[in-house]
């Protein structure tokens, strides 16, 4: 984890805005903050939450603060919004999070919350406003426009500051790709709509892209088209993003882990409702499936084999 400096390639950063580049078991964190309003830009996930706690009252007292007043939730997956309790007991801070996602969250809907679908952890929360897209919003100094980013998520939302042309991009576009393309993998569609995010993206005059994993970046044409063919790559096969998805699941568990008894790895894989789907998809039964996914990271060094335990890697 690193706080970025104000100069980001030939970009200098505005006043009022810090980053917090977390890595990608937990997704960055920008705090935007002003005399009027203090916000954070997602919360990570809840193992690093007292991480996530630390960073917010180093930087409110470094910038001589008083507290947070918000926390803005790009979209509802674990390593974004995990640290969301936590920050409201510690700062008695409001939670805004995607109008699509208020009925699932008021109800803590487990079939409509992504959190067990997916075999990770978030402590609950309530919210107390929404975020509309269409919409603007104060957070710190500036006001965001709200732009739906389906995709990745299809609720996901991304803030973008017109006069300083500062996209927080969340999951629709990183430097090099964009996160999972998860609605594909439970039926609900999801390459047109990454494609439609890119073009939205591509519309906009941005000078600085803050993603949701990995350092900002200022050549924004070159992700994009980075993207893009990521895209085409993934939508020409649906096994294929299937078998990536699958992958990236497995590998964001072991960064929790670190490291886990096969045993106990192979019983997540068949406990964890996606993986079930994509392993129908891929009509392999369930022993065969376990050893490809736990072979395909071995094979892709994201992790090794050691006595009876899968262990990260990098």
């Amino acid at each position: 984890m690193k706080v970025l400096e104000k100069r980001i390639g030939n970009y200098l950063l505005p006043p009022g805005i810090e980053i917090f580049e977390r890595g990608w078991l937990s997704a960055n964190n920008v705090l935007l903050f002003s005399e009027e309003d203090v916000s954070l830009v997602d919360s990570g996930y809840c193992a690093h939450q007292q991480l996530t706690v630390d960073l917010v009252t180093h930087a409110l007292k470094q910038h001589h603060l008083e507290t947070l007043n918000k926390v803005v939730n790009t979209h509802l997956h674990s390593d974004h919004c995990g640290g969301n309790t936590v920050l409201s007991e510690t700062f008695d801070c409001e939670i805004w999070i995607p109008e699509a996602e208020a009925i699932a969250i008021r109800d803590w809907n487990e079939d409509l919350l992504s959190f067990q679908q997916l075999g990770q952890e978030c402590p609950r929360f309530t919210h107390h406003a929404l975020l509309v897209p269409g919409e603007e919003i104060i957070l710190g100094p500036y006001r965001w426009q709200i732009l739906a980013a389906p995709g990745h998520d299809n609720h996901s939302i991304m803030l973008y500051q017109e006069q300083h042309q500062i996209l927080i991009s969340a999951d629709a576009l990183w430097e090099e790709g964009f996160g999972v393309i998860f609605p594909e993998l439970w039926g609900e569609g999801g390459f047109e709509e990454v494609a439609q995010t890119l073009e939205l993206i591509e519309s906009l005059p941005v000078a600085l892209v803050i993603p949701g994993h990995g350092k900002p970046f200022t050549d924004v044409r070159q992700s994009i088209e980075t993207a893009k063919s990521r895209l085409d790559y993934l939508s020409s096969d649906a096994d294929r993003n299937a078998r990536h998805g699958a992958k990236v699941l497995l590998k964001y568990k072991l960064l929790e882990w670190r490291s886990q008894k096969l045993a106990e790895v192979n019983q997540w894989i068949a406990g964890t409702p996606v993986l079930e789907s994509i392993r129908k998809q891929l009509n392999m039964s369930s022993e065969d499936f376990q050893v490809w996914l736990v072979e395909a990271l071995v094979k892709s060094k994201a992790a090794a084999v050691h006595k009876d335990h899968l262990v990260n890697l990098g």
